[in-house]
């Protein structure tokens, strides 16, 4: 049976979301391969960057599952903390 899953990157501002046609028993890494978004998105190295489903990180050799919504993730630019930190210290005081 085969499997059909979504793979998707987001960017800052739009989303690249492909449909993928993969045999039973492929994994993550298969449907980011077969997605063609390693060539359209050079800057996505899967050595490093978190993969996940539907918003959960996985391993590359997670299985997949019917309908599954593969998800890459691309680092963050600032810790989220530092980020609050910086927000709270330009607002204006009362």
């Amino acid at each position: 049976m085969a499997l059909r899953v979504e793979v998707v990157y987001a960017l800052p501002a739009s989303e690249d979301a492909v449909p993928v046609a993969l045999p039973a028993g492929a994994k993550v890494r298969d449907a980011v391969r077969d997605s063609g978004m390693l060539e359209r998105h050079p800057e996505i190295d899967l050595s490093t960057w978190r993969l996940g489903i539907y918003g959960k990180v996985v391993a590359a050799d997670a299985p997949l599952a019917n309908g599954d919504r593969v998800e890459i993730y691309r680092p963050l630019a600032m810790d989220p903390k530092e980020a609050r930190r910086r927000r709270a210290l330009m607002k204006p005081c009362r």
